[in-house]
């Protein structure tokens, strides 16, 4: 139990952070339907979790040993990164209406994808933070430290997005407008330093 709650705290201080994968489930409980938000998050906690599986068992050491790669995940995910700011600032919100704003579901699991598996901040930190835990762990216990990392990915995104889906009343237009523009200003701003991280890494 005692891993198991390791691995619980663990995955919530990997997830909290405002990050890209959180501002897409708030997006998504904003402007869609209350079945959609929740088939959105739970796309987005399958994606979270096999790249948080995929990080404990060692695709940081695989970066680190390939340094040309980490170079070309850095560059593509930085790009994709400024080019999904650049299109929720051109967004234009007039109304607040689920149906027109809802998108396919292939459009919500390749976007989900490119939020966790094409963002190289949340690779690297995802490496370093349960990767160099492993180190301290009995092999024993890995199933049972990453499946409380598991769950807690699974908790946090349905919990935010049922308060967000919650309280989306609350929100006109010109609320969900402004958020819109904070989230595209946040995302293109993470986005150059992951670029300004590809140049210095690159001029060494």
């Amino acid at each position: 139990m005692n891993f198991f709650l390791q691995g619980l705290t663990m995955g919530i201080a990997y997830d909290a952070p405002i990050g890209l994968a959180n501002l897409f489930v708030i997006n998504a409980a904003l402007t869609q339907t209350r079945r959609k938000s929740f088939l959105t998050a739970l796309i987005i906690i399958f994606f979270d979790v096999t790249l948080a599986f995929a990080c404990f068992f060692g695709i940081g050491a695989i970066m680190k040993k390939f340094e040309w790669l980490q170079l070309i995940i850095l560059l593509v995910g930085s790009l994709i990164v400024i080019y999904m700011g650049i299109n929720l600032l051109r967004s234009q919100t007039t109304d607040i209406n689920a149906e027109a704003s809802e998108k396919n579901l292939l459009e919500t699991i390749s976007s989900a994808f490119i939020v966790i598996w094409f963002n190289p901040q949340a690779i690297i930190d995802g490496s370093m933070m349960l990767g160099a835990f492993q180190v301290t762990l009995p092999t024993y216990s890995y199933p049972i430290f990453i499946a409380g990392v598991g769950i807690a990915s699974a908790l946090w995104f349905i919990i935010l997005n049922a308060i967000v889906t919650k309280f989306k009343d609350k929100f006109n237009a010109k609320v969900l407008r402004i958020i819109n523009l904070v989230c595209g200003v946040i995302i293109i701003l993470y986005g150059g330093k992951l670029l300004f991280n590809f140049v210095t890494l690159l001029m060494h």
